[in-house]
């Protein structure tokens, strides 16, 4: 048999080696072009970082010129914006907004304008002032203050909580207190004014929801609202202005297990709070009384409505009743009109992070009712008081007299509440019924 190839085997392995050939010329041509690319790659300049190792670079949003611009725009010579602009903006008188933010700039270095390593100046304390202001009056993200305030959003998160805190701690004192012999004077000649004499001023509670609630403490802040919420117990008086606030228990508790925990006693336990002595319909009472509504307990400082009033003299008690308790209703919806951050759900994770943003929104709040009272926007606030007002404000008792359970028995006195409800219903009836 004769083994010799055919031509077409022949033919065919030539082209097979020809091929082999060509993938090995193609294999070295492939890792020469790699050895190549990464050469290159190697001589590229670095890429810059920002101030640590990966780390995005900074954005130069020209705070400076945003400083000026600010400036100009609301306390120049001759400003663009007029003061009612910056009121309906701020929710404050420009001189207020001043001296907060002078105080703010002594007290916390962080709100001082300084200097980078490269002589490159950061935000003005009235940029940083101004934008935490502006988040508490619109409720607005961290992220919507950056194009009109240059602050980012790591920034404007840490100016707020700064801002809340140096307003607590500056003006806490002033405009979180307990009322003073004058405040009360003030406060018992505008109640007797107001045919209500001995009253201090309506209580109540408010809920402000809190959206990043672990979701393991949801039952415990859950009550009667749609979700979590934490709730501020407030006393105020006819111009909204807070006496007394306690934030911090979970929205499951109703307003009567807030009392329970709420330190509204404490001055008049410790034998710090001044005395209150008024006469109505021929009685005397030695302690003030707030307005209340149904769930609060019968104590003599509570003057409550009659739930199923018979007759036209508790119909008549009644309706005075709830009408001049709506004073703190209108309290609130003051507060949340002024800071809108309060109406939306609470976006922060801390607890203490949330007192500290509406204690200071109730501080501020005072701060901006005491202005435009000392403006002269209301003459009833500094009001002289007769010296034929049925009220007597005495000076707190000495610490050695004080007794701390004999008060709590007085307070929590339930024949006091009763006479004491049915004395104003008298005076009450006596002195307007005949309008009705």
């Amino acid at each position: 048999m004769d083994l010799t190839p055919t031509i077409g085997a022949q033919r065919w392995s030539r082209l097979w080696g020809s091929s082999n050939e060509l993938v090995d010329d193609s294999v070295e041509l492939l890792a020469i072009e790699m050895l190549l690319s990464e050469d290159s790659d190697d001589e590229e300049e670095p890429r810059r970082g920002g101030s640590r190792l990966g780390k995005s670079p900074n954005i130069d949003r020209l705070a400076g010129f945003y400083a000026e611009l600010f400036y100009r725009d609301y306390f120049s010579a001759s400003p663009t914006y007029n003061g009612e602009h910056f009121r309906r903006r701020f929710r404050m008188n420009r001189d207020l907004f001043k001296k907060i933010a002078s105080d703010i700039e002594c007290h916390d270095p962080y709100f001082r304008q300084k200097a980078d390593c490269m002589g490159k100046f950061g935000l003005t304390c009235y940029q940083k002032c101004a934008a935490a202001i502006r988040a508490l009056a619109t409720g607005s993200s961290a992220d919507d203050l950056d194009d009109r305030y240059r602050l980012a959003e790591s920034t404007a998160l840490e100016t707020l909580r700064r801002f809340c805190e140096a307003v607590v701690a500056i003006y806490g004192e002033s405009y979180l207190r307990y009322p003073t012999e004058q405040d009360l004077t003030r406060l018992l000649a505008q109640s007797a004014k107001r045919g209500w004499p001995g009253m201090l001023g309506s209580i109540d509670c408010m809920h402000w929801s809190w959206k990043n609630c672990p979701t393991a403490w949801a039952g415990e802040y859950k009550g009667k609202e749609s979700g979590p919420t934490i709730v501020l117990e407030a006393i105020a008086d006819y111009h909204g202005r807070f006496w007394h606030c306690f934030f911090g228990m979970p929205g499951s508790n109703n307003d009567l297990n807030v009392l329970d925990r709420s330190p509204i006693f404490d001055e008049a336990m410790n034998g710090v709070a001044p005395t209150v002595c008024f006469d109505v319909n021929g009685h005397t009472y030695d302690m003030g009384y707030w307005l209340a509504d149904g769930i609060y307990p019968e104590y003599a400082c509570f003057v409550k409505t009659i739930r199923a009033p018979i007759g036209r003299k508790q119909q008549h008690f009644a309706k005075m009743q709830e009408a001049q308790r709506k004073d703190v209703e209108r309290a609130f919806g003051m507060l949340q009109a002024r800071w809108h951050i309060l109406t939306s759900p609470c976006r922060l994770w801390s607890q203490n992070a949330m007192k500290s943003v509406i204690v200071a929104c109730v501080a501020l709040h005072n701060m901006i009712i005491e202005d435009d009272l000392a403006c002269g926007q209301s003459s009833e606030y500094v009001l002289d008081t007769p010296p034929t007002m049925p009220f007597v404000v005495e000076p707190p008792p000495s610490t050695s007299s004080a007794n701390s359970r004999g008060v709590l028995r007085a307070v929590e006195n339930r024949d006091v509440h009763r006479e004491l409800q049915r004395d104003l219903m008298e005076f009450q009836w006596s002195t307007l019924g005949d309008l009705v």
